[in-house]
């Protein structure tokens, strides 16, 4: 029993120490193998390979490019373009500009498609009212006389057709009419003679009573004159039209001559609108066109009229050209002398590709549109404009139909139409992906603007012109410094006092001119005042 004992001790004992040796080696293995495992799961990621530098952009998106890192006249750094910066290959194009979406939304910019439309458009302008020059009469005695009696004698009167203005006296008159009256009773007492004798003395009444004629004398002045044989002292002149005594010289006892004008009557129951036409629209008044009307006096009607003759002279003064448009004058209301506002409906040619007017950016040498290529991506394109309208203008060349074109952004108005500053917005806020920062030492993206603190030393108010003792500037990499700078307007200079520590802002408008656009006070702790600066620059 003993030894049976023994032996199943012993066999247990082998047992263990054999499990125990098959333990500890798994648990060897488990131990070599697990840092293996470890380095596998946390091992550092592959490094990926530096891109390769293509060349440095025009930050602000204009069509030149550098090999080498520079500044363009602003004091921008050009930006680095790397190869395979953007899966789209037109983010590498030089004459593109990014931003991103929280800037366009910020800026409040706005996208419409150019599009195919006939530019219908309206011609404003200024004009007054005229007579109408067929419908003037003058009323000028052939004959030297004096006025005898004036029938109308107050400018403005109404005279209608027929009716008397006023009676002269004439010896030359008087004359004449002796002479017809003798020639018609000899022609009558010589009606039993000869052919001969009647055939002379018809041609005598015959060119006396031409001679009144002549003078305007009236038929029915002339058949009184026949029938009594008496001739008259005075002769009556009547009114030829009806209408306005608009001018009258005549003054009762005055002597005139011949061709000497003592009335005017004008017809106003129908009026010329001479209205002159900007050279640029001439191209586009035709005769015939119906043109409206508008009279200050009369803000609540529209008067109609049409186009009816376009005058073949410029005034250089103005650079327009008159335009006559005929319309009726009912009820007198439409004097002459009144000033006038014409609109003429005009129709374009055919369909073209038009942009809204707000879209282009004109510098004065080119005209410049943003197109939108994809959300935060534009490129600025130089157009050829043609025909416009009041709120469309044609594309000739430069924008195709259904491109997106920018139409609304407030940084265009801040740019004083100055056609780089207004690129350059959208560069200050290029996005990462688009463009790597210019291995030029400038801090932060590209940026217009540069920051500097320092203390006022002079303000000249009459010049525009402050003194700074500036500190360091790192994005010019300029050392401490005393230098003049411009300021952008006078309420600037109103912050600039002598002594004052001030944190400014300022850009370079032209080479060597730098303008401060905006200034900030500085407390004693903040102020880096540049007091150690040299002068000069």
């Amino acid at each position: 029993m003993k030894s049976g004992a023994a032996i199943s001790v012993g066999v247990i004992a082998l047992v263990a120490a054999v499990g125990s040796g098959y333990w500890l080696g798994q648990s060897g293995k488990a131990a070599q193998h697990a840092p293996t495992a470890a380095v596998q799961a946390t091992g550092a990621p592959d490094t990926p390979k530096q891109p390769k530098l293509l060349y440095y952009r025009n930050p602000m998106g204009l069509p030149d490019t550098s090999p080498v890192p520079k500044k363009d006249p602003m004091g921008m750094d050009y930006i680095a373009v790397f190869e395979g910066a953007s899966t789209d290959d037109s983010a590498a194009s030089p004459n593109q500009v990014n931003i991103s979406t929280q800037k366009v939304q910020k800026l409040g910019v706005r996208a419409e498609a150019a599009q195919l439309r006939s530019l219908d458009r309206t011609i404003h302008a200024a004009g007054r009212v005229e007579p109408d020059e067929r419908r003037i009469a003058m009323i000028s005695p052939k004959f030297e006389g004096y006025v005898e009696r004036l029938h109308v004698n107050v400018t403005g009167q109404y005279v209608a057709k027929g009716q008397p203005l006023f009676e002269v006296y004439s010896p030359e008159l008087v004359s004449a009419q002796r002479e017809y009256a003798i020639a018609v009773q000899g022609a009558a007492s010589l009606k039993g003679a000869d052919s001969s004798a009647q055939l002379g003395m018809g041609r005598l009444v015959e060119s006396s009573l031409q001679r009144l004629k002549n003078w305007d004398i009236s038929e029915e002045q002339i058949k009184a004159l026949v029938a009594s044989g008496d001739t008259r002292r005075t002769m009556t002149f009547r009114s030829p039209v009806s209408g306005i005594v608009t001018e009258k010289k005549a003054v009762q006892g005055m002597r005139f001559m011949p061709g000497d004008a003592l009335y005017q009557v004008s017809d106003l129951s129908a009026v010329w609108v001479v209205a002159d036409v900007f050279e640029q629209d001439l191209g586009l008044v035709r005769t015939g066109a119906k043109a409206q009307v508008r009279i200050t006096a009369y803000p609540d009607k529209l008067f109609e009229g049409k186009v009816t003759y376009v005058y073949p002279t410029l005034k250089a003064e103005t650079r327009t050209v008159p335009v006559r448009v005929e319309m009726a004058n009912p009820g007198g209301l439409l004097k002459p002398g009144m000033f006038a506002q014409m609109e003429l409906q005009v129709s374009g040619k055919a369909q073209a590709v038009t942009v809204p007017v707000s879209a282009v950016i004109d510098s004065g040498t080119r005209q410049i549109v943003l197109v939108q290529l994809k959300e935060g991506r534009f490129e600025p394109r130089e157009v050829k404009l043609g025909a416009r309208s009041d709120t469309y203008v044609e594309v000739i060349d430069g924008v195709k139909e259904g491109e997106q074109v920018v139409v609304a952004a407030n940084f265009l108005i801040d740019a004083e139409s100055n056609l780089k500053a207004a690129i350059g917005g959208f560069a200050g806020a290029a996005t990462p992906n688009s463009a790597a920062p210019a291995a030029s030492g400038a801090a932060g993206p590209a940026s217009a603007g540069h920051q500097a603190q320092g203390t006022v030393e002079e303000v000249d108010a009459k010049t525009g012109t402050v003194s700074i003792a500036h500190g360091p500037i790192a994005s010019l990499k300029w050392p401490a410094m005393t230098m003049e700078f411009n300021v952008a307007n006078e309420a600037l200079l109103k912050t600039l006092k002598p002594g004052a520590k001030v944190a400014v802002e300022f850009v370079e408008r032209q080479p060597g001119e730098w303008v401060i656009t905006s200034v900030k006070p500085l407390t004693a702790g903040q102020a880096s005042t540049g007091s150690d600066a040299h002068a000069g620059h």
